[in-house]
């Protein structure tokens, strides 16, 4: 079948590439020549494990293909995805529909044929009406059927998601879509993967619960770890006891500094709007996303208590800065605010992260980087756990002991056991321990 992708950011260049994978004609359109220009030539925009040499691979064969121009990249075919950002909106934190929208209207300019769109975006409720509503407005003529179908990709472990979900999740209301995207998907059967196929309202609320619910489960187990320590708890203990009970589950129940990324933060603040714009309040998740805001500076002043609370001209080495490991997203990530806290205090940050480093330049100032974990730690009076990169997982302990210029230790992921690194003479601290 023939896939025109619309927008070629994390979403886009990742279902792009793996629908190609299946063996579809896929082209991925996006209005920035310059990332399109650095996709021709094989190099991403993004850094997201085993994607270059998926993009690269499908790029040879023939079946992925990339341009600016949508009339070019639309040109026969069966599904037009579209894949544009959906950030938060200045102001009121409503989503920003504006390029959705866009989309939907250069969409309706350039149909030919029965044409399935397909909002893989995440977007509120009701927004499929609408980019419904502006195709037929823009082309009134168009042969069309708009369908749901949100995305549930991790960052960091994307591929593997897409070719193996949980679910797949389709909206419709014109049922001509159903067997455009069954044919897309039918890959997948091979895995056994369900497919789910309900009205598009439904589709476009599942994705905001799912994320929504996620976030929940996080500031639960967080809010759990603060108790723990409080009442001499063990949290790791709390979760695996909790998880194991199959209504529960054990995903999403590891305490650290709270939740980032470009997925959470929006969504849960999203879905509160829509909420309250339909008079149907969700506290649960307005609680979460309150608790979880506190929670990053309360990580900065946990950091400055560790150091007897006064970090005044020292310096503390920051390990990891993306919001979870295998991304160099920095959306929303716990290290701004904790090193944002830090530097308030008045400490001097040095840090490395694997692939971040970069992103954090733009958000981040008057932080030294390092080329390495050991480069960071180096003179420092505190080293402080942010992300748990495999490489943090087996540091040579009795080498950070020694550059170290005082042996504190802030593990704010709980990579480590307390016993380990008391042996190491460490003064060390984590969460819910």
């Amino acid at each position: 079948m023939r896939v025109a992708m619309i927008g070629s950011g994390y979403v886009g260049l990742v279902s792009g590439a793996c629908f190609a994978d299946f063996g579809h004609q896929v082209t991925c359109v996006d209005t920035d020549a310059a990332k399109i220009g650095q996709l021709k030539a094989g190099r991403m925009p993004i850094y997201e494990p085993g994607l270059e040499e998926l993009v690269r691979s499908n790029a040879r064969a023939g079946r992925l293909a990339f341009t600016i121009d949508i009339a070019e990249g639309m040109k026969g075919a069966d599904a037009v995805f579209i894949a544009v950002g959906t950030p938060s909106r200045r102001g009121d934190g409503h989503a920003d529909l504006s390029y959705v929208y866009a989309a939907a209207r250069d969409i309706a300019r350039n149909l030919e044929g029965f044409t399935v769109v397909v909002t893989k975006s995440t977007v509120p409720v009701g927004t499929g009406d609408e980019v419904e509503r502006l195709i037929r407005e823009t082309n009134p003529a168009a042969d069309v059927a708009v369908a749901s179908n949100p995305e549930f990709l991790r960052e960091g472990a994307a591929i593997g998601d897409f070719k193996r979900p949980d679910r797949i999740v389709i909206g419709i209301q014109d049922p001509r879509a159903r067997g455009v995207l069954e044919e897309l998907y039918r890959p997948l059967f091979l895995n056994q993967a369900p497919i789910l196929v309900t009205s598009r309202r439904t589709a476009e609320l599942i994705k905001y619960a799912a994320n929504a619910f996620l976030a929940v489960k996080i500031t639960f187990i967080n809010e759990m770890a603060d108790l723990c320590e409080k009442v001499g708890g063990n949290v790791q203990e709390v979760a695996r006891g909790i998880g194991l009970d199959k209504r529960i589950g054990p995903k999403f129940l590891n305490a650290g500094p709270g939740y980032g990324g470009s997925c959470f933060p929006k969504d849960t603040l999203a879905l509160i709007k829509t909420a309250e714009d339909h008079d149907s309040p969700v506290r649960i998740v307005e609680a979460a996303v309150r608790a979880n805001d506190l929670r990053k500076r309360a990580m900065g002043r946990k950091v400055i208590a560790a150091m007897g609370g006064e970090v005044r001209g020292r310096t503390i080495a920051i390990l990891g800065l993306t919001f979870k490991p295998e991304t160099d997203d920095m959306r929303d990530a716990p290290s701004i605010a904790i090193i944002q806290t830090l530097q308030d205090a008045g400490a001097r940050i040095v840090a490395y992260d694997p692939e971040g480093m970069e992103q954090a330049r733009h958000v981040l100032s008057g932080v030294d980087y390092r080329v390495d974990a050991y480069g960071a730690v180096a003179g420092a009076d505190a080293m402080v756990l942010v992300t748990e990169w495999d490489e943090f997982r087996a540091l040579d302990l009795a080498r950070v002991r020694k550059l170290l210029r005082a042996p504190v230790v802030v593990d704010l992921r709980n990579i480590y056991r307390p016993e380990e690194m008391a042996r190491h003479g460490f003064h060390y601290h984590s969460v819910g321990r």
